[in-house]
C-alpha cells in the first residue's frame, strides 16, 4: 500500500463524533465527486469515485447524519473502473442537499455542487478539518515522504481550487495552485505545510510516519552535504600542495633553492620532504616553528616567485 493509500485509508476510519463536521465532511464528498441526476421518480444523488474509500466513507456519513441505509445503494460500474453510491429517494435526496446548505430554504438549487460550498457549512475550524478530509479523500494525493515532498487537490474548477487554498491558509499552510490541462491542482512541496496539512485533517498515525521519514531524510542530506563539502576540501588541499610542490621544482631547477631568502628555502625544503602534509604539520617542520597563517604566506610567495620567473 502506498502511503498516500494509508492516510486515506485512516482519514476513512476517522469519523467526527458532531453531527455538524459530518454534515462538512459529506459536503466535501458531494462538492468533488457528487452529482444530480433526474429519473422517472424524481431527482437523485450519486456519488462517484474510482476509491471505494470515498463512497464506503459517504454512506458511513449518511447513515450517521440521517440514521438511513435502506434507501441508497453502493455498487460499481460495468467497466470496473469507478464505485458509485445512489440516492433514489427525491425527499432524501432533498434533505441531504438542504442540510449540506445546497438548496436554499425553498429548497431550490442554490448553487451548483461545483460551486464554492455554503461558508455556513464550514464556519467552526473543526468542520474546516472535516471538509479538507473529505476532499483529500475525494480528489487527494501525496507523495511517498521517503522520496520526495507533495501533497495535492485536483480540482475541475478554479472556483474550488481557491476555497481550498483559502480554507489552507486559514490554518496557515501555504498552498499554491496550477493549471494542468483542464483541472486545477492545488498543491503544498513544503514538508512542514505537509505535515501540518496531516495534523489539521487528523491522520495522526501518517503525521507520525511523515515525520519520522522526514527526519531520517533531512539527516541523510545534512550527512550527504557534509560529506560532499569535506570532499571538496580535501579535493582543494590537495590540489594546492600539488601546485606548490610543482613551482618549488620549477624554482629548484630554474633558480636553485639556495638563491632562496632563508625563510622561503626552508619552507621550499619542508613542502618537497612532506608534500601531503597539511599547512599546520608542515609549520612544525620549521625551526622555529611558524603557524598555519605564516606557512600559508610563505607557499604563495613561492607560488607567486615562480610565476613571475615563468613570464
Amino acid at each position: 500500500m502506498s502511503f498516500s493509500s494509508s492516510v486515506k485509508e485512516e482519514l476513512y476510519r476517522h469519523v467526527s463524533t458532531a453531527r455538524h463536521c459530518q454534515l462538512a465532511e459529506l459536503a466535501a464528498i458531494l462538492h468533488f465527486c457528487g452529482s444530480i441526476g433526474s429519473g422517472e421518480h424524481g431527482n437523485f444523488i450519486q456519488i462517484r469515485a474510482e476509491n471505494a474509500l470515498v463512497v464506503r466513507k459517504s454512506f458511513t456519513l449518511l447513515q450517521k447524519t440521517f440514521n438511513i441505509s435502506t434507501e441508497t445503494t453502493v455498487q460499481r460500474d460495468e467497466n470496473g473502473g469507478a464505485y458509485f453510491l445512489t440516492v433514489s429517494d427525491p425527499e432524501l435526496g432533498k434533505r441531504i442537499l438542504q442540510s449540506a446548505r445546497f438548496l436554499d430554504s425553498e429548497g431550490k438549487l442554490a448553487s451548483g455542487l461545483r460551486d464554492p460550498v455554503n461558508r455556513m457549512i464550514i464556519k467552526n475550524a473543526c468542520c474546516q478539518r472535516a471538509f479538507l478530509r473529505g476532499a483529500f479523500l475525494s480528489v487527494g494525493s501525496m507523495s511517498d515522504p521517503e522520496k520526495g515532498y507533495h501533497l495535492e487537490l485536483v480540482c475541475g474548477l478554479l472556483t474550488q481550487a481557491l476555497q481550498l487554498q483559502e480554507l489552507l491558509l486559514g490554518f496557515e499552510i501555504e498552498a499554491k495552485i496550477i493549471r494542468r490541462k483542464k483541472y486545477f491542482v492545488v498543491y503544498i512541496k513544503e514538508g512542514a505545510g505537509i505535515s501540518d496539512f496531516l495534523n489539521v485533517v487528523e491522520a495522526h498515525v501518517a503525521l507520525m510516519e511523515f515525520e519520522n521519514s522526514r527526519v531520517v531524510r533531512d539527516v541523510r542530506n545534512t550527512v550527504n552535504r557534509r560529506v560532499n563539502c569535506e570532499t571538496a576540501n580535501i579535493a582543494k588541499t590537495v590540489n594546492a600542495a600539488a601546485r606548490q610542490v610543482e613551482d618549488i621544482q620549477w624554482l629548484q631547477q630554474k633558480y636553485g633553492l639556495e638563491n632562496l631568502p632563508e625563510g622561503l628555502r626552508q619552507m621550499a625544503q619542508v613542502r618537497l620532504e612532506h608534500p601531503d602534509a597539511p599547512l599546520k604539520e608542515l609549520g612544525s617542520y620549521l625551526d622555529p616553528p611558524v603557524g598555519k597563517s605564516g606557512v600559508n604566506h610563505r607557499l604563495r610567495k613561492l607560488c607567486e616567485l615562480a610565476d613571475r620567473f615563468r613570464l
